[in-house]
């Protein structure tokens, strides 16, 4: 009997050996007709078509947006380096600047001063910058870095910005205490450049908010004076030198008993922005009393 041919009662089985021929056969089958023909490449091309290209086109288009995320963190970080130089110039740049403003400044004060220097040219002078001022908006009173080291002596008069600036009260070795014209407990002789009348000018530092400070007794009989005419020291002054500006009439006003004047003066100095001055080192004269 047939070792394939089921029995009643049997299961349908195929011996070992002729199963084992039957795939040898057909692979070879299978294979020859690859080879030969393009039986299964078709439905093969397909499915790769369907399923392979697609995942392909997939992992084209992560590889593409990974490479330009990629460039973008390159161009960000360069960008970043860029920005952290260019702070580091700015930041040089502002130093520089500041320093060249300092300089400006500095020339241009230097400048006032040689031009003052030009205009007192009869007298001796000793530059000197303010180191310290009392608490305030104003110099008011304030300390320069000069003493008597330096030849600097009580009553010495001080100039800066086109005027007077005040006097030393108090001198030490290597410094010196100015008080400024603007001060309270200041009073100047002075007199009107242009007709010599003779007036008193007083500090005022609440006033000097509105830019000015007071004078008084003004003898002006012949109604000459005007607003904007200079007033300097006069020669009747006991501390100050003669013809030292310090400031422009600003308001007149007749007083009540009709023979003096007052009103304000606009100082000739910026006492809201002072940085270097001149000492003058020449005193007053001095006249004896006679006894």
């Amino acid at each position: 009997m047939s070792p394939i041919i089921k029995r009643k009662g049997e299961k349908f089985t195929i011996p070992s050996k002729y199963l084992l021929f039957i795939l040898t056969f057909l692979c070879t089958a299978m294979m020859l007709i690859t080879f030969g023909t393009d039986t299964f490449n078709r439905p093969f091309n397909t499915i790769f078509g369907y399923v392979i290209v697609p995942f392909q086109q997939g992992i084209s288009q992560v590889g593409s947006w990974l490479s330009n995320r990629s460039q973008e963190l390159v161009q960000i970080r360069s960008l970043l380096e860029e920005n952290e130089r260019l702070r580091e110039e700015v930041a040089a740049l502002t130093e520089e600047n500041t320093l060249l403003q300092q300089d400006r400044y500095e020339l241009n004060n230097l400048r006032e001063l040689l031009s003052l220097d030009e205009q007192y040219g009869e007298y001796s002078k000793v530059g000197a910058r303010i180191i310290s001022r009392d608490s305030g908006n104003w110099y008011s009173s304030f300390i320069i870095d000069k003493g008597t080291q330096d030849g600097l002596s009580v009553d010495m008069n001080v100039i800066a910005g086109g005027g007077l600036v005040g006097i030393i009260t108090s001198v030490g070795p290597n410094w010196a205490r100015v008080t400024s014209i603007i001060s309270d407990n200041s009073n100047v002789s002075a007199k009107t450049l242009a007709t010599e009348d003779n007036l008193v000018v007083s500090g005022d530092l609440q006033l000097m908010a509105e830019g000015v400070i007071t004078y008084s007794m003004l003898v002006d009989s012949q109604n000459a004076v005007v607003e904007g005419d200079k007033v300097v020291t006069s020669d009747i002054s006991d501390k100050y030198l003669p013809n030292i500006l310090i400031g422009y009439i600003n308001t007149i006003n007749s007083d009540s008993n009709n023979l003096t004047k007052s009103g304000y003066i606009t100082p000739a100095v910026d006492f809201e922005h002072l940085g270097e001055v001149l000492v003058i080192t020449d005193l007053k004269q001095q006249v004896p009393e006679e006894g």
